[in-house]
């Protein structure tokens, strides 16, 4: 049925272990090989015809509600631009191990190779964070392809751990990561990430995870073609200060968590819940704290408590927040968007 809903937990056996805090959030299996839940998801894994897909209140698959009702789903102005898809998929990401190093390829490497029609730009809302908690994020310094695939070859996951820079966060930081870019998430870091709509990820390193990198680490392109996605050169240092930004969430008012380098590809902002008020269109919300009701202008209300996955229709009309704050996850403005070419 097309009208605002909370969405039942999604989490699903993954390569790496985790999932604790996410079935404590969200009221779902948990762990502990299940370390993350896809919201709001469109998209299917890697290889995969149904997994990864959600599903909504009434058993109907997300996703063929929204082809066989794009406009009520997304609006027209989206739909003329974009077609029938959600253009997002938003992720909760709870690792108790850190993530290998590895990246995804950009919207026209993705094109040419794979027939797709994203890349998978990404960016993370850290959630919660042990005491000096790090991310890799781009090479410290230049490497050469031939550099980095005899780094591979050798399985050397202490090298290229080491190769990264290194960024020190904490619980409402945020972190975009530019598709191409090397990086890994430390152990014990809980993220909300927004993501492309697609599932794809290059290895670069798997010791120790469930994963035979050697057969599944590289797209099915082989080492050599998917290499050409990766970016050899660091991040300049301004450049770095708009991608990785501190304090974000549970802010004083109403604001958006990311800076304007994200915009091409998705938004999210952070809601009080103070009369907060979001605009018509398709629209995922996540309560983080406190317990309070949304209303709508063209659909009933909604009582909500932290944890709840809320998916709200263009058709629902513009909408209020109150009594609990969270993230608010929506679409690029089709003005902003990326295209492949």
């Amino acid at each position: 049925m097309i009208k605002p809903q909370k969405l039942p937990s999604n989490q699903f056996d993954h390569f790496y272990k985790g999932g604790y805090r996410i079935g404590s959030l969200r009221k779902g299996p948990g762990g502990p090989m299940r370390p993350e839940e896809w919201i709001g998801s469109m998209t299917t894994r890697f290889g995969e015809k149904t997994m990864g897909l959600s599903v909504l209140e009434d058993g109907t698959v997300l996703k063929d509600s929204v082809i066989a009702n794009p406009e009520k789903w997304l609006g027209p102005e989206h739909f003329n631009s974009f077609g029938a898809s959600t253009e997002l998929l938003m992720k909760l990401l709870d690792p108790d191990q850190r993530l290998p190093v590895h990246y995804h390829p950009n919207k026209a490497f993705a094109k040419k190779h794979l027939s797709l029609n994203h890349g998978k730009t990404e960016a993370w809302i850290i959630l919660e964070a042990p005491e000096g908690a790090e991310v890799g994020l781009g090479f410290q310094e230049k490497k050469s392809k031939s550099q980095v695939r005899s780094m591979v070859d050798a399985l050397d996951s202490k090298g290229l751990i080491a190769s990264l820079t290194k960024h020190k966060v904490k619980a409402g930081d945020t972190v975009f990561v530019p598709a191409g870019t090397p990086h890994a998430i430390g152990e014990g870091i809980f993220v909300l990430e927004l993501q492309e709509p697609t599932d794809l990820s290059a290895l670069l390193e798997w010791t120790d995870f469930a994963v035979d990198g050697v057969k599944d680490g590289h797209l099915g392109l082989g080492f050599d073609l998917v290499l050409d996605s990766l970016s050899y050169d660091p991040i300049p240092v301004d450049e770095a200060r708009k991608l990785v930004v501190h304090d974000r969430l549970f802010t004083s008012s109403d604001s958006s968590v990311f800076t304007d380098v994200a915009d091409p590809y998705f938004r999210a902002d952070f809601l009080t819940g103070t009369g907060s008020k979001v605009e018509p269109g398709f629209s995922i919300l996540l309560v983080l704290t406190g317990s309070g009701s949304i209303k709508f202008d063209s659909a009933d209300s909604i009582e909500v408590q932290r944890g709840d996955a809320v998916l709200v229709p263009y058709s629902a009309g513009g909408w209020e927040l109150n009594g609990a704050n969270g993230v608010v996850c929506r679409p690029p403005l089709a003005k902003d968007a990326v295209r492949a070419v």
